[in-house]
């Protein structure tokens, strides 16, 4: 199902209807479902970033959220950096995303035991 989905997400990235917001609901599923499936498609989520600074009353903080985790497992990659400027101050001072960009910043920083002792379970995210 996941292959699926990424092929018709490739297509929909092509072109034109990159940055179509009709085309929204359907990069933010698939967001979903990377999650669920332990899948990353980086270029797909910045897409659906990209089309939140276009449009920002279909920001979905949900879904950054999910967005900024899938970047995160892929430090030492600049993804989280290039997801994180994607996003305007205002929605970056939402909760869970300032939570996550604080985790972000101590891993960046290599403060790992905070890192760890914020992700306990008593840090919901």
């Amino acid at each position: 199902m996941f292959e699926q989905m990424r092929a018709n997400v490739g297509k929909l990235l092509k072109g034109i209807d990159r940055y179509n917001p009709e085309n929204l609901a359907t990069l933010e599923r698939y967001v979903e479902t990377q999650a669920k499936e332990n899948a990353y498609d980086l270029e797909a989520n910045l897409a659906v970033l990209k089309l939140y600074q276009f449009n920002p009353a279909f920001f979905q903080t949900t879904v950054t959220a999910q967005i900024l985790l899938k970047a995160l497992t892929n430090l030492p990659h600049t993804d989280f950096t290039l997801c994180k400027c994607m996003i305007d101050q205002a929605h970056q001072e939402e909760r869970p995303i300032r939570q996550i960009l604080y985790l972000g910043d101590l891993l960046e920083t290599c403060h790992f035991q905070a890192f760890w002792m914020e992700t306990s379970p008593v840090y919901p995210l």
